[in-house]
């Protein structure tokens, strides 16, 4: 929900190593996800030598890089960044469906947080205004959860 009241929450992302998956499909939407993402990143403290970014096809490809980052191992938190706009099929549904449930499924296999920045919008409109926001928000949830799992390990 635009303008939700988050809570603020003092995040420090150094020493952390993050991982990010972008889709290309709709890669002016994910392009701009992936800029506010890296831009909040290093504002939080992350070193640019911390990121490892990597770009996949289309959102159905995100979880697989997903889980090979997660088994190759050393990620503090992965991101996952991507633009599902609905057309005129079922084909909108399935990969929304299919992505999303498959990043929450590597997320708890390999009890490593994953942000999921993938967006499904009814329309470009709707990307466009999201675009910045989410990126952002996908930094700031990847640094955030990283910290709370090492606390409770």
């Amino acid at each position: 929900m635009q303008g939700a009241n988050k809570g603020a929450k003092a995040l420090d992302g150094k020493g952390l190593r993050i991982g990010i998956v972008q889709a290309r499909f709709n890669a002016d939407i994910t392009d701009a996800l992936a800029h506010a993402c890296l831009s909040e990143l290093e504002a939080l403290g992350v070193a640019a030598a911390d990121i490892h970014h990597v770009q996949v096809p289309g959102a159905l490809e995100v979880p697989v890089a997903l889980q090979a980052m997660a088994e190759r191992g050393g990620y503090h938190a992965l991101v996952a960044l991507g633009c599902i706009i609905r057309g005129e099929t079922y084909h909108f549904e399935l990969v929304a469906n299919e992505s999303g449930a498959s990043v929450s499924r590597i997320a708890l296999d390999y009890r490593l947080p994953i942000a999921n920045a993938i967006l499904t919008t009814e329309n470009l409109e709707q990307a466009v205004a999201r675009q910045t926001d989410k990126g952002r928000d996908a930094a700031q949830v990847a640094v955030e959860m990283a910290q709370l799992l090492a606390s409770l390990q």
